[in-house]
């Protein structure tokens, strides 16, 4: 466990026992579903995210336990969403719950642990809270069909997925960052920025999954190296080494997007090492976490924020 879990380990363990109890029904199917998503484990940033946030301003109060609950929700929901759009076969070193139940039931579940969020989110009375992630969950919806655009698009340009990543990933680090602090009664300039915090960690974090696509292993991603290149998905390194290699080179990686196949990928990915696109995008995740952490520099010192500090040097400096 790493020290920014550690420093929250009290809370997460009540963050565990509380989405146990959330994910009750009287359907055994979906309390099945979501008890194997949720037990594949996995880093939970976007929960520890709220609890690191919160206890930083010294909250008193124990809404940030279920706000990282409804984070985390939100998050599996979304990825039992991204499966089956996906068709991924593996996730966390299983295979995914529409390869072991179905595509239909992996929907259904996804959309019960949305709704259970906002049952949540109701209880908490928050409006402030209930603004932001319904905000949250419609922008990440967005950026799921603008990926769905893009993929098979090998003229996708580098602001066209910027946009993608901001929607779909960087939008929750930001909400889960947003509600910790107002679990704690941060004042506006607090809230924001925690806000920016988590929206330059998310940017990060994205860039760096989208460069161990082509440099991680496949034992501790948890995942099929290469997926992203057979569901044609137009990453930054592919966007990147396109315009820095030669037309050959361009045309291989443009038909591997086009088709939709990981065929060549060991080809395309020494293509993408020799052009320079992984250095390129690991400055450009350097620079994210640049940012983040000067949102950080006006908030008072403690324990919490020289771990949201590590957090964020993680983020960049991770094989997983």
């Amino acid at each position: 466990m790493l020290s920014f879990h550690l420093a929250v380990k009290e809370d997460f363990e009540a963050v565990n026992g509380q989405i146990l109890a959330q994910l009750h029904s009287n359907v055994d199917l979906v309390e099945n579903i979501g008890h194997y998503i949720i037990e594949a484990g996995g880093k939970r940033l976007r929960p520890l995210l709220v609890l690191l946030v919160a206890n930083s301003l010294k909250t008193t109060s124990r809404a940030h336990i279920d706000l990282a609950v409804i984070i985390e929700f939100i998050h599996t929901a979304t990825l039992l969403h991204d499966d089956v759009v996906d068709l991924s076969e593996l996730r966390r070193n299983r295979p995914t719950a529409n390869a072991k139940w179905g595509n239909a039931p992996s929907v259904l579940v996804g959309d019960f642990l949305y709704s259970r969020a906002f049952q949540m989110m109701v209880r908490l009375g928050s409006m402030d809270v209930m603004d932001i992630l319904s905000e949250a969950t419609n922008i990440i919806a967005e950026g799921e069909v603008l990926q769905l655009v893009n993929a098979g698009d090998a003229n996708t340009t580098e602001q066209r997925y910027l946009d993608v990543i901001n929607y779909k990933t960087a939008k929750l680090f930001e909400a889960a960052a947003e509600i910790g602090a107002i679990a704690a009664n941060a004042s506006r300039e607090q809230r924001l920025a925690f806000k920016k915090f988590g929206h330059h960690l998310g940017m990060a974090f994205q860039l760096m999954d989208d460069i161990l696509d082509y440099t991680g292993d496949m034992e501790k991603l948890g995942k099929n190296i290469g997926d992203d290149l057979s569901e044609g998905k137009p990453t930054l390194p592919l966007i990147y080494a396109m315009q820095n290699s030669s037309l050959e080179q361009k045309n291989l990686i443009a038909h591997a997007i086009t088709d939709k196949t990981a065929e060549n990928f060991l080809h395309i990915a020494n293509i993408v090492q020799s052009s320079g696109a992984l250095k390129y995008c690991k400055t450009m995740a350097d620079k994210q976490i640049e940012s983040a952490l000067e949102a950080l520099t006006a908030l008072p010192d403690s324990v919490y924020k020289t771990e949201l500090c590590k957090l964020a040097r993680f983020s960049v400096s991770r094989s997983f």
